[in-house]
C-alpha cells in the first residue's frame, strides 16, 4: 500500500486543464487539452512529484457552472490515460465523489487502473456537494455523510486480495459476485478522505489511510491533526500508517515579472522551502503544490525549479 510516512515532506499536484473552477484554474488552461495535460504529466513523473491528482464531478448544474464551469474531465479515464505515459508517479482521485455510485461500480473501475498501472492507485473520496448531481443520478444527497461511511468500508472489501469480496450494510449488500482483475497493490489501494468538518476529519481518522484536508489554512491545521492523532490513538490505530496532507498556498520560484498575487509563495528557493518546512512541522508527511503560471511550459518550468533547488531543502 502507498504511503507517505513521516520524516520527509513529499509533494503532489493537482494537474490542470482536468477542471477548470474559476478558484483555481489560470486562464491559459481555457484552450488547452490532452497535450498539455499530457506535458505536465510527465514532468510531474520526470521531477520526482508524488502523485498526479484528478478531480471528479458528473455534471454541474447552470446555476453553478459560472464559478465550477462545467469542465471536469473523468478521474478513471483520465487517470488511465496518463497512467500509460508515466513511470513512478501515483495517480490520485481528488477527490471521488464516491456516493455517487454503487461500491462495485467503484471497485471495479478503480482495481483496473490500479492493475493497469502495476500499483500506483491512492483511492482519495470526499462527500460531494452538489445537490442537483446526486439527485439527477438517483443518490441520496441529505445522507451523503452516512453513505460515504458506508462506501469506504463497503469499498475496502471490495478492493481487497478476494476475488470473491462481500460486504453487508445498511445501504449496500454484495457476495458470490466475482470481480477481475484485482488491484496490483496488497493488501489494498488506500483511501484518502477529503473533507475539513469536523465529520469528515473523524471519517478519515477511524476509516481511511490518510486525510486530504479542502483548503484549511496553516493555522486550522494543527488542531485538525491533533484530532486525528487522539481519534486514532483511542481506536487503536496509532501503529497503522497514515498520510497527513496539506494544500500549500500558490507557489512562483524565483522573481516573478509579473503578479502572481499577494497570497502566493514566491522568491528564492531557501525562503519557500522555510515556508513549506512550517507544514512538515505540523505533522503533514504530504503537501499539494499549486504554482502560478501563464502557460504549459512555465508550469513545466516551474516544477523543474521546485524540484531542483527547492525540495532538495525539505530533508
Amino acid at each position: 500500500m502507498l504511503t507517505y510516512p513521516s520524516g520527509r515532506l513529499s509533494y503532489g499536484i493537482q494537474l490542470p486543464v482536468q477542471s477548470q473552477s474559476t478558484l483555481y484554474a489560470e486562464p491559459w488552461e481555457a484552450t488547452a487539452g490532452p497535450a498539455e495535460l499530457l506535458a505536465v504529466a510527465r514532468a510531474a513523473d520526470r521531477h520526482g512529484f508524488a502523485y498526479l491528482a484528478c478531480c471528479d464531478h458528473v455534471a454541474i448544474p447552470r446555476r453553478l457552472a459560472g464559478a465550477m464551469s462545467t469542465v471536469w474531465y473523468d478521474p478513471v479515464a483520465t487517470l488511465s490515460f496518463l497512467a500509460a505515459a508515466t513511470e513512478r508517479a501515483a495517480l490520485l482521485s481528488h477527490v471521488a465523489v464516491v456516493g455517487l455510485r454503487h461500491p462495485l461500480a467503484t471497485a471495479k473501475q478503480y482495481a483496473t487502473l490500479d492493475h493497469l498501472s502495476g500499483g500506483r492507485l491512492i483511492l482519495g473520496v470526499g462527500a460531494g456537494h452538489v445537490r442537483e448531481e446526486f439527485e439527477t443520478l438517483g443518490a441520496d444527497f441529505a445522507a451523503r455523510g452516512a453513505v460515504l461511511d458506508e462506501t469506504v468500508d463497503a469499498l475496502k472489501a471490495a478492493l481487497g486480495p478476494e476475488e470473491f469480496p462481500a460486504w453487508e450494510g445498511a445501504r449496500f449488500s454484495f457476495a458470490g459476485l466475482g470481480q477481475r482483475p484485482r488491484p496490483a497493490q496488497r493488501p489494498r489501494p488506500p483511501l484518502w478522505v477529503g473533507g475539513s468538518s469536523p465529520a469528515a476529519v473523524r471519517r478519515a481518522a477511524l476509516r481511511g489511510d490518510g486525510w486530504l484536508p479542502q483548503q484549511d489554512p496553516r493555522e486550522a491545521l494543527a488542531a485538525k491533526i491533533e484530532r486525528i492523532r487522539r481519534l486514532r490513538g483511542e481506536a487503536g490505530l496509532e501503529a497503522e500508517p497514515f498520510t497527513v496532507g496539506a494544500l500549500a498556498e500558490p507557489l512562483y520560484v524565483g522573481r516573478a515579472a509579473w503578479d502572481v498575487g499577494r497570497r502566493t509563495l514566491t522568491g528564492a528557493p531557501g525562503a519557500i522551502a522555510e515556508s513549506l518546512r512550517a507544514y512538515q512541522a505540523l505533522g503533514v508527511t504530504q503537501v499539494q503544490l499549486r504554482f502560478r503560471s501563464r502557460s504549459a511550459d512555465e508550469l513545466t518550468d516551474q516544477m523543474e525549479l521546485y524540484a531542483q533547488q527547492v525540495a532538495p531543502l525539505l530533508g
